[in-house]
């Protein structure tokens, strides 16, 4: 076989010897279902998996780039035929190309939607069905499905998670001797990769017939009753959905079975298969049985447990024994209880819509002839986004009229334009109580902690950001809409606390803030973010009701589309729940 300089090669790889043998597994058995790679940058995730293609030729690999169009992906007309010869003819895609082979995308989970919902179906169902622009064909397209991806950069949804068969967390090696192994390795490769090839070729040849005999021993492996029963054992001990684990165990153990040289599955493969298959499918609170305790250190994406206190530790010195309270003295209760828990945040837009900005808080239909072309639509005026390739396709489809000389003659009707899609950043502003009751007991520090999360989140997300406070008589626009997220937390670290709640004031001033700057750019997309347990003191007007005037102030929020999420600040036990009765009289978040 000719050697290949373009790809590093498999063996000589450092680590990630669970990674190695799951992509082994799947080149064995393509029944197992694909395999979801999850990891830090820079683990070797594809260069592992890029190097596939030399250990079994005949699988090869077909990448599927993050701005792949529908056409290209499913199929469509051939251009080049209707151009030249003025008839219709099948180009096939991506999927048709991976038939019998292994597909993989790297980043699955910054994938489109529209995408990922299409790469579902055929991957489920095994065939690939071309409909449109006037041609109906049906392909096979069975294929393993690799994915890769940072969880850093966002989570896998739970439905496309599970068609994946196995998971592998990456993590990078933290031995300092194999670090340094790691650099050796990949200099000499760059000075010189076809000797380096050349010294690993011998490695990579026994690993190809090691595949290539574990393939022919897979039809033979023996699967007695005893395994099948401990699979579904094990499938049930993890309260795994459905019946897809118990199957994907078998499959997995009867690869490893077929891998390792042995003809009969036992409870060992079963336990080995139940490292890959089993961790993105656990329920939480479930913990697997003891030899099943060398699980990743990294939970899989979506079903992460959650902390088992949120309290703050204390140590030797200061730990004291419970008591019953002095005479004289309440227990803490309420805002003052020392446990705050932590605030989990998450912001949401309601609806898809139109855009112009930049950043990376939403997927948006672009207002502009930037961003990425991923279908197209009949224009309702003049089309100034011209879809070529799908105006020749519905130009093809009118029968060539006598005396025509050309193959293909465009008519005004047959005219399509893009239909573009970016991500776009929102404008965010953080509306927090600094009234004298958050500085009661940890509220403020639990405040901070939450609004500090957000920016994190914002600054990920390319996101603007201000800041208002409300104490006292009124509100103070304490950081202008800005995209400097350092300052936005300076400026929290240094935010006091004391006086009243004009809760309404705060909301007026936060609703005229985003509402100039909708004026000023129509297509952003507005947010406010209010912390606040809720306790309005402080009327709108003489006379008023401070909490009926909140209310009204957080109705026209909502009334103007803009996204508002009220952040309930109150602990303990007795709870009066202001925020909650707030959120629910106005309509949001």
């Amino acid at each position: 076989m000719a050697v290949r300089y373009d790809v590093y090669p498999f063996s000589a790889v450092v680590g990630q010897e669970q990674l190695k043998r799951a992509l082994l597994l799947v080149l064995i058995d393509p029944m197992i279902g694909g395999l979801l790679v999850s990891g830090e940058k820079g683990t070797a995730k594809s260069t592992l998996i890029r190097s596939l293609s030399e250990l079994m030729p005949s699988r090869g690999l077909v990448e599927l780039p993050l701005n792949v169009t529908a056409d290209r992906l499913v199929g469509s007309v051939d251009v080049e035929k209707i151009v030249k010869h003025g008839a219709k003819a099948v180009q096939n895609g991506l999927l048709s190309e991976a038939n019998g082979r292994i597909l993989y995308v790297d980043e699955i989970n910054l994938l489109s939607e529209h995408i990922s919902n299409i790469l579902l179906e055929v991957s489920a169902s095994g065939v690939n069905r071309i409909e449109r622009d006037g041609i109906s064909e049906v392909q096979p397209a069975r294929f393993s499905l690799i994915g890769s991806m940072n969880p850093e950069e966002g989570q896998l949804r739970s439905h496309l998670l599970d068609r994946f068969g196995l998971y592998v967390t990456c993590n990078a090696e933290r031995d300092p001797a194999v670090r340094c192994e790691i650099i050796r390795r990949r200099l000499a490769y760059e000075r010189d990769p076809i000797a380096f090839r050349l010294t690993y070729q011998a490695e990579t040849d026994a690993l190809r017939r090691q595949v290539e005999s574990a393939v022919e021993r897979l039809r033979t492996v023996e699967i007695p009753q005893s395994a099948i029963r401990f699979a579904a054992e094990l499938a049930g001990t993890g309260r795994c959905a459905g019946h897809r684990a118990e199957i994907l165990l078998t499959e997995t153990a009867r690869a490893i079975a077929a891998l390792d040289g042995t003809g009969c599955v036992t409870e060992q493969e079963l336990r080995e298969a139940a490292l890959y298959v089993l961790p993105h499918r656990l329920r939480e609170s479930v913990e697997l049985p003891p030899e099943l305790d060398d699980t990743e250190e990294t939970p899989p994406p979506e079903r992460r447990e959650e902390p088992e206190s949120h309290s703050e530790p204390q140590n030797a010195e200061t730990r004291t024994p419970p008591s019953a309270p002095e005479e004289g003295k309440e227990k803490k209760s309420g805002a003052d209880a020392d446990e705050i828990p932590e605030i989990p945040l998450e912001l949401r837009f309601k609806a898809l819509k139109s855009a112009s900005g930049s950043g990376k808080r939403a997927k948006v239909r672009s207002s502009t002839v930037r961003g990425r072309y991923i279908r197209y639509r009949i224009p309702k005026e003049k089309a100034r986004d011209i879809a070529v390739d799908a105006t020749l396709r519905q130009a093809a489809l009118h029968p060539k009229q006598a005396g025509e000389r050309l193959a293909v003659s465009v008519r005004p009707s047959d005219l399509r334009e893009k239909v573009r899609e970016q991500r776009c950043g929102a404008t965010i502003l953080f509306c927090v109580d600094a009234s004298a009751s958050m500085g009661v007991g940890k509220r403020m520090a639990a405040l901070k902690g939450a609004v500090t999360s957000l920016l994190t989140d914002a600054y990920q997300k390319r996101d603007s950001v201000g800041i208002l406070t409300f104490r006292g008589e009124g509100a103070r626009l304490v950081l202008p809409i800005t995209r400097s997220v350092d300052l936005a937390k300076k400026c929290l670290a240094e935010l006091k606390t004391g006086g009243k709640t004009p809760l309404a004031a705060g909301l007026d001033r936060a609703y005229e803030i985003v509402k100039a700057a909708k004026a000023r750019d129509k297509e952003i997309l507005p947010y406010i973010v209010l912390l606040s347990d809720g306790k309005a003191n402080v009327a709108a007007s003489d006379g008023g009701d401070p909490f009926q005037d909140a209310v009204m102030a957080a109705r026209r929020i909502v009334g103007d589309k803009i996204n508002l999420l009220l952040l309930d600040t109150e602990f303990g036990r007795i709870r009066f729940e202001f925020a909650k009765k707030l959120a629910e009289q106005s309509g949001c978040d």
